[in-house]
C-alpha cells in the first residue's frame, strides 16, 4: 500500500489524539492507517558489566543472572509496546477505521520513518512525547527531527481531538507554502471544509497576486477559498487568528523563509506548533 496513514505512537498523553486525528484522516481519504510503535536504542537492554573482579565461579553465575535479567527486560519492552499498539489499535477501529495495521521497530525513530515515509500519505506525530516538559511549553525533540527530515506531510496533533471544519493556510509566499496549497487543492481531506488563506504583513501588489494565484488553485480543486492580509507578527498573529476565529486546523510549509536549518524548525513554525490549540499540517 502506498497510500497509507502512518501514526507514530508513544504511550505518551498525546497518543489518544494521534490516533483520533489519523482515523479523521482515513476516513476523509479512504487510506488505511498504519500505527507503529519504535522501541528506541536507549530502551535497549543494557551491555553494562557489574561483574567487577569478582572470583571465576562467582562472576560467572552473576553474568548468567545479569544476562537473564536483560532479557526478562526486553520481554517487558516488547511487551509494553505491543500493548500500546493494541489500544491504539482499539481507539481507531472505535473511530470507524476497519483497515489498521501495527508494527512494533526498533531503532532511531527518525530512521524508521525515513525508511517507511515513501509508502505514507501523511505522517501523524503528537506535540510532545513522554519526556516532554509541559511546563516549559518544549516540543518533542523526535517532532522538529521527523519535520526537517520527512519528505511526506506532517500532521502534529493537538492534545485533544476535535471537530474539524474550517481550516487557516497561512501562506508567506515561500515554496513550501506553496507546495501546501497545492496539498489543499489536490487531496480530499479538504473537501467541504471552509478555508481561508492568510498573509501576515502589509497589503502590496506582490501579496495580492500571491493570494489571488492561490485562490484560483483551490477554486479550480472545488474549493471556495478566502484570502487575508493581516499585520503583525505571524509568530503572534496567526496563532490569535486561530483562537478567535476558531480554526481546527492550521496548514503551512515547514520552513518558510527562515534561515535557521540546522537545530530548529523554522521560528514562525516552532512557535505556531508551541502555541496552537489545533493540530498543525507541515509541508516541507
Amino acid at each position: 500500500m502506498t497510500d497509507k496513514i502512518i501514526a507514530l505512537v508513544d504511550g505518551s498523553i498525546y497518543s489518544e489524539s494521534v490516533c483520533h486525528h489519523a482515523a479523521w484522516v482515513a476516513q476523509r481519504t479512504g487510506a488505511p492507517v498504519e500505527l507503529i510503535h519504535v522501541l528506541g536504542r536507549r530502551e535497549a537492554p543494557a551491555a553494562t558489566d557489574l561483574s567487577g573482579a569478582i572470583q571465576l565461579g562467582a562472576r560467572s553465575r552473576l553474568m548468567a543472572e545479569l544476562a537473564e535479567l536483560d532479557a526478562q527486560r526486553a520481554r517487558l519492552v516488547s511487551q509494553r509496546g505491543r500493548a500500546i499498539l493494541e489500544d491504539a489499535r482499539a481507539i481507531v477501529d472505535r473511530d470507524g477505521v476497519s483497515a489498521i495495521t501495527t508494527r512494533l521497530r526498533f531503532g532511531d525513530l527518525v530512521e524508521t520513518v525515513a525508511g517507511i515515509e515513501a509508502a505514507a500519505r501523511v505522517i501523524v506525530i503528537g506535540k510532545r512525547g513522554e519526556g516532554a516538559d509541559f511546563a516549559r511549553g518544549h516540543l518533542g525533540s523526535n517532532l522538529e527531527r521527523i519535520v526537517r527530515a520527512a519528505h511526506r506531510p506532517v500532521l502534529v496533533a493537538a492534545r485533544a481531538f476535535r471537530p474539524i471544519g474550517s481550516v487557516l493556510v497561512a501562506h508567506d509566499g515561500g515554496e513550501s507554502a506553496k507546495r501546501a496549497v497545492a496539498h489543499v487543492a489536490r487531496s480530499p481531506l479538504f473537501a467541504g471544509l471552509a478555508v481561508t488563506v492568510v498573509t501576515v504583513g502589509s497589503e502590496t501588489p506582490e501579496i495580492a497576486g500571491r493570494l489571488a494565484d492561490a485562490r484560483a488553485l483551490l477554486t479550480a480543486a472545488g474549493i471556495e477559498a478566502q484570502t487575508r492580509v493581516v499585520p503583525g507578527q505571524p509568530e503572534t498573529v496567526l496563532g490569535r487568528l486561530v483562537e478567535d476565529e476558531g480554526f481546527g486546523l492550521v496548514v503551512m510549509g515547514a520552513y518558510g523563509h527562515s534561515r535557521i536549518r540546522s537545530l530548529v524548525i523554522g521560528s514562525t513554525t516552532t512557535e505556531m506548533v508551541r502555541s496552537c490549540k489545533v493540530p498543525v499540517l507541515m509541508m516541507r
